[in-house]
């Protein structure tokens, strides 16, 4: 209870001005935001760009924060919040023909194969493969080891969806590692 109350307690100074617990919130967070930022965008310089974004917001809205969910999971909720408006931006942005030929041949060659047969790598490609809605509550629920109520509040939807995504997920997850030729038996 004690790292709950001193982050509440960060976010009280910050709310009142003081630089210093915000240099000591971003040290403490900024890479378990990126992180999270960065597996819901898929690119390093956006994740780094809506980090930075995020911790701005938490300087800006500090008073807003009610401490009824903890600051982490506060935090996150504005990081999703961030990353889902990059991901509509993003959609909504032109196909650029030139671009779209530059891209690499899909195909497997040797490094591909070699890491088809790496369990982790297999895991992280059926991962990506969920839809964003399931990929952001397993990152949440097992990634972050977020409660199914916490992970309700920073994606700001109610528990029983949370509940029902989380359920959905595992089972295509299960689907798509038997396809991958892993056969885990998951529940």
């Amino acid at each position: 209870m004690g790292a709950v109350a001193d982050e509440a307690s960060l976010i009280a100074r910050i709310a009142a001005g003081d630089a210093i617990a915000l240099r000591v919130l971003f040290a403490r967070h900024h890479v378990r935001v990126y992180r999270f930022i960065r597996r819901l965008v898929r690119d390093g310089a956006i994740a780094e760009e809506l980090t930075n974004e995020v911790f701005l917001e938490i300087w800006r809205h500090a008073k807003s924060f009610e401490g009824t969910a903890s600051a982490l999971t506060w935090m996150l909720s504005i990081a999703h919040h961030r990353a889902v408006s990059s991901l509509r931006k993003r959609r909504e942005e032109s196909w650029d023909e030139s671009a779209a030929g530059a891209l690499p041949d899909a195909a497997d060659d040797p490094e591909v194969a070699a890491q088809k047969r790496d369990v982790g790598a297999i895991l992280r490609r059926c991962l990506d493969a969920l839809s964003p809605e399931h990929k952001g509550v397993v990152d949440l629920v097992y990634y972050h080891e977020m409660s199914i109520s916490e992970a309700s509040t920073v994606l700001q939807i109610p528990e029983n969806t949370v509940k029902t995504r989380l359920f959905h997920a595992r089972k295509r997850l299960s689907q798509l590692l038997r396809q991958a030729g892993i056969d885990r038996g998951w529940p």
